[in-house]
């Protein structure tokens, strides 16, 4: 009988501090664990007793990276719960908010975490150092996207314009006619980035994942839509909690989600794309299909060009709302507190993002739920690793360990809502 372990204590390039076990017994996978030890936040615990009109502000401080994904997830919940639909230039400039979040959190992705990984770097500086051009492309690309959302929001990191009804203020139209000059240099940017990423090569790996991600009637997904499935599943997000259940493993403090009586499945840009790639702009559409994407992509390291795609399309979506942009008479919706409950899901960089408020008599906040996209996605995760170590257990140690890695990047877990240096450490029993 001969086992080892794969130990990565600290998981690099990724948002928080995690690590990863895989456990080999007899040539076979015994036991694999994404350990998600970041201490908890108790967010949950905090939005108890504070006025539903914080909620937006506190939420934003879950995440750096995608506050704006928390804000929206919010609001829609609470404005769903007090019966107010936001609609008009109030709504576009949401969509607009939430394209800039994308576009950096993507760019932040693509170039400085899990590019490395394809091109045999440990990082993004040593990488620079032989695509200085390149490197400089992506950094110049993300700051578009932390100007949209400074703009919309009042600042780059946990925007504070952001309020249940709409905003506190809305901008101009000349406010936004700097940000579509640098958009337009970034739709070429974000062109180059998904033919750069394309021409990567890839492991051959693909799984038959269920993809959950949001679906609206005529748009690729942000703030809106149903819940849909590629294998059926087809709800109102009202319906959430009555398909989807978690729980808690012992070696984790994230909880671990599952399709009821179904179990792991998948959110982020691969099931976006693969559930909404009809909704792409045509432009984004062809990108992907030069990059070698079909309708349809199942390998979860391909994500990274998916991340790409979408980044070009949230470019031309910016460009598109600030074109038809006009001032708001009012920058939001009166609201008037009552005794409530309502939900909303969004979809944030990384995934599906789901809230859900109680609110009292007088708009305290009884009770929140919130479920992040990694939360959701470590299952599959944990199932990929499985799956993808089994058969290439010949392989040396020091790069199975280095793949096993990667698989955890193509999620881009947002282990705060994992960081750099990564020790690993190969234990034989």
């Amino acid at each position: 009988m001969t086992t080892k372990t794969i130990n990565v204590k600290y998981l690099t390039r990724v948002e928080g501090e995690g690590g990863l076990n895989i456990r080999i017994k007899d040539d076979a996978v015994s036991r694999v664990e994404l350990r998600i030890f970041e201490p908890p936040r108790f967010f949950e615990a905090f939005l108890r007793g504070r006025n539903f009109t914080e909620a937006p502000d506190i939420t934003s401080r879950i995440c750096g990276i995608c506050p704006v994904a928390y804000q929206m997830s919010a609001v829609h919940a609470l404005e769903a719960a007090l019966g107010v639909t936001v609609t008009g230039p109030l709504r576009s400039l949401r969509r607009l908010l939430y394209c800039g979040e994308w576009i950096e959190s993507h760019t932040l992705h693509v170039f400085m975490l899990h590019a490395p990984d394809f091109l045999g770097y440990q990082d993004a500086i040593r990488m620079a150092q032989d695509h200085p051009d390149t490197v400089k492309m992506g950094l110049k690309l993300k700051k578009v996207g932390n100007e949209i959302v400074s703009t919309l929001g009042g600042r780059e990191i946990h925007p504070i314009n952001v309020r249940v009804g709409g905003f506190y203020k809305a901008p101009r139209k000349r406010d936004l006619a700097p940000l579509a000059e640098n958009l337009k240099w970034a739709r070429d940017a974000a062109k180059d980035a998904v033919r750069w990423v394309g021409g990567f090569e890839f492991p051959e790996f693909e799984q038959d994942y269920e993809f959950v991600a949001l679906r609206h009637s005529e748009e690729y997904p942000f703030n809106e839509g149903r819940l849909v499935s590629n294998k059926g599943l087809d709800i109102a997000v009202q319906d959430y909690d009555a398909h989807f259940v978690e729980e808690q493993v012992p070696y984790s403090h994230a909880l671990h989600s599952s399709l009821k009586e179904r179990g792991a499945y998948f959110v982020g840009p691969l099931a976006r794309y693969n559930l909404n790639f009809d909704r792409l702009t045509p432009l984004a559409r062809e990108a992907a299909r030069e990059a070698g994407l079909g309708p349809v992509c199942r390998n979860p390291f391909k994500s990274i060009v998916v991340r790409a795609v979408e980044t070009l399309y949230a470019v031309e979506e910016a460009l598109a709302i600030i074109k038809a942009y006009e001032r708001p008479e009012a920058s939001a919706v009166k609201i008037e507190p009552q005794a409530t409950e309502g939900c909303a899901a969004t979809e944030a960089p990384r995934g599906l993002l789901y809230h859900r408020y109680r609110l009292d008599a007088d708009g305290v906040i009884q009770l929140a739920k919130i479920v992040p996209p990694t939360s959701q996605n470590q299952k599959t995760i944990e199932d990929d690793l499985r799956d993808f170590v089994t058969p290439r257990l010949a392989m040396p140690e020091e790069q199975l360990t280095w793949q096993c890695e990667q698989m955890v990047r193509n999620y881009d877990p947002c282990i705060s809502c994992a960081t750099h240096f990564l020790k690993v450490k190969l234990e034989r029993l």
